[in-house]
């Protein structure tokens, strides 16, 4: 048994935003409300029976053939539906001559059908109408420097493209040439445009400003950040809850039981002598109240709602299942580098040790670095690049998370990590322990095995970092724990700023493994935040992880359960907050839709309850779950989530 009403087969997701009077569900209920009252008005003038029963037979026809049919392939797959019931239930009413009551059930449930596939097709648009934003046809150079309109999900590697002010940027890339502002408030939720020199990153679907840009695509169409955005609001939309797949697996048996009952309630009472007419009307209503209709439609509104709005808001949110357990999250542990801090630091130091010169440690560093993503090697490159240095280019580059970069840089083996790598060097050792002293990072550069110096880096504590640190504190009940590779004077000086009260630093990727699962092992139900890459083990050992999205390189779309593109720590408390109210809003439908069950199925068994005002109470309670549901896509929803 379904509700068709919010089932895609009945309202097929599109990718734009379409009236609610092209949907077929509004336009049959609306045939079938103007049927309707033409019978009504016919019968109440007296006009001959053939006229207002024909004009009523018509409304079955206009408000009843489309559920009917969607029930009848039901029953062929051996499931039962519920739309198939009522229409069985009308058919029952007309046999017996009731064929007015028939005709209010239809035009009661197709009236429900509509308003249910309308709020429906607005939660889809709410969430694909955030992706669907990357536009068809690009402006190419040749390789003659030539320009030609091409579709954008023919673009490649390598081809560069010409966007002019107010175009929407057609490929995920790097800035060749050109200033301007972008504003790519759909991908990472930041309220004003960002300005995009050479050498800046930009994302597909985002709408450039007053400049001229030529991009150098780096990503295929089909692995863009918004492909695979709108590939995870996909998946997010087709997967289900754990309170969802329950109640469907308990439905298929209680769909079973309740036809068992309904025709024990028709034949028994006939069998004691009551009326053909009183029994079936009794079992018919029963049929209809006892559905469970509004139960089914209790938990995937609100949760696909609050999936929209988080999405709306930059927060992705990969499946139902995932917003469940963000609302059961009861510990936070936190990663430092791009997550509470900027992820931008800097060089604050160049000691040379073994005659080397504080231009050749730090060239030999940047270069080994280069093809690095992480925050640390960025910023030692790029003080290398704003020295002027040489930055050569390397072979055998290799790279150990938590551990260090190892490349052959101009026939010298240069490794660059942590204060792992010195080998019995007093020199080296008062170097890191004068940095570190400071609360400071320590990169050690060795070359062809002999510690050549160190290298110290700081990075501030993001904004607004220690007020989601207190949200999430008041929010789960405990600090969260700060996990992190930095050494320990680094991380207890960032933990005091924030008012995080336990540290665990100098963690390898198998440390914080370990971390985690001793966390899981008290009772603690993790989020782990991280970049998703250094951190992907943990990630995958925690209750749900969260990924920092910065750079279209950086949203680690696939190794974490929700990627936060805007960038903003405050989200985090949001969104748990957010998903907390979804489970709420879950728990209160399904009360509602139980409440009404039983009440009046508890009617139709110790007293009369009317056909008209079963079928009514039945809808009512249906719309109203779904509605109910629908209120965490307004923006307030977001706004208070916090408080």
């Amino acid at each position: 048994m379904t509700c068709t009403a919010l089932c895609p087969t009945h309202t097929p997701p599109t990718n734009t935003r379409v009236s609610a009077w092209t949907l077929p569900e509004v336009r049959f209920a609306l045939a079938a409300l103007g049927l309707f009252a033409l019978g009504g008005l016919a019968q109440v003038t007296g006009q001959p029976a053939w006229l207002f029963w024909g004009l009523y037979l018509a409304c079955y026809i206009a408000g009843g053939w489309g559920p009917g049919l969607a029930g009848v392939k039901a029953l062929r797959a051996r499931s039962l539906d519920v739309d198939l019931l009522m229409v069985a239930a009308a058919i029952g009413a007309a046999a017996i001559g009731q064929v007015f009551d028939g005709a209010l059930l239809i035009v009661i449930f197709a009236t429900s059908g509509a308003l249910e596939a309308v709020a429906t097709k607005r939660t889809e648009d709410s969430v694909r109408g955030l992706f669907d934003l990357a536009p068809p046809t690009a402006t190419k150079l040749t390789a003659d420097d030539d320009e030609e309109t091409v579709d954008t999900s023919a673009l490649d590697i390598g081809d560069v493209l010409v966007i002019r002010p107010g175009e929407r940027i057609g490929g995920d890339g790097v800035v060749l040439a050109g200033a301007s502002e972008v504003d790519q408030a759909t991908i990472t939720g930041e309220p004003l445009p960002v300005d995009k020199t050479a050498g800046d990153g930009v994302f597909a679907g985002t709408v450039n400003g007053t400049g001229t840009l030529r991009v150098r695509v780096t990503r295929p169409a089909a692995d863009t950040v918004i492909a695979r955005i709108s590939a995870m609001v996909t998946e997010a939309g087709a997967s289900k809850a754990r309170t969802q797949l329950f109640i469907e697996r308990v439905e298929q048996r209680y769909s079973v039981g309740m036809v068992v009952a309904t025709v024990a309630l028709f034949g028994i009472p006939l069998m004691l002598g009551e009326s053909l007419q009183s029994s079936l009307l009794r079992a018919m209503t029963f049929m209809i109240v006892a559905s469970p209709c509004a139960l089914v439609l209790s938990t995937m509104p609100p949760l696909l709602a609050a999936i929209a709005n988080a999405g709306r808001h930059g927060v992705l949110i990969k499946s139902a299942v995932v917003l469940e357990k963000l609302s059961t999250v009861s510990q936070v542990a936190l990663e430092k580098t791009g997550t509470l801090t900027e992820g931008t630091p800097r060089i604050t130091e160049i000691r040379p040790l073994a005659g080397s010169s504080q231009d050749e440690l730090l060239s030999a560093a940047a270069a080994a670095e280069t093809p690095s993503e992480h925050p640390l090697a960025r910023a030692i490159v790029a003080a290398a690049r704003d020295r002027g240095l040489r930055v050569s280019a390397v072979t055998d580059f290799s790279s150990a998370p938590g551990r260090g970069v190892t490349a052959d840089v101009d026939g010298d083996r240069v490794e660059v990590g942590g204060p792992g790598l010195v080998e019995r060097s007093d020199d080296a050792m008062r170097a890191i322990d004068t940095i570190e002293r400071r609360g400071d990072t320590a990169v050690v550069v060795r070359v062809n095995g002999s510690t050549a110096g160190v290298l110290g880096l700081a990075d501030g504590p993001r904004n607004g970092a220690a007020a989601a640190v207190a949200q999430l504190t008041e929010l789960t009940g405990t600090p969260p724990v700060l996990l992190t590779g930095d050494n320990e004077r680094a991380a207890a000086r960032l933990a005091g700023e924030l008012g995080i009260g336990e540290v665990r630093a100098g963690l390898l990727p198998e440390d914080k493994v370990a971390a985690v699962r001793t966390l899981e092992a008290d009772g603690a139900r993790v989020m782990l935040v991280g970049d998703g890459v250094n951190d992907a083990p943990a990630m995958a050992m925690a209750h749900v992880s969260v990924a920092m999205g910065r750079t279209g390189a950086d949203l680690t779309l696939d190794t974490s359960d929700a990627v936060i593109t805007r960038d903003d720590l405050a989200t985090l408390p949001a969104v748990v907050a957010l998903a907390r109210r979804a489970r709420r809003v879950v728990a209160a439908n399904l009360i509602i839709a139980a409440t009404f069950i039983v009440v009046l199925v508890t009617w139709d068994l110790v007293g009369h309850l009317p056909l008209p005002l079963g079928v009514a109470g039945h809808e009512g309670s249906t719309i109203l779950v779904g509605l109910n549901g629908l209120r965490l896509l307004r923006e307030s929803a977001w706004r208070k989530a916090p408080r």
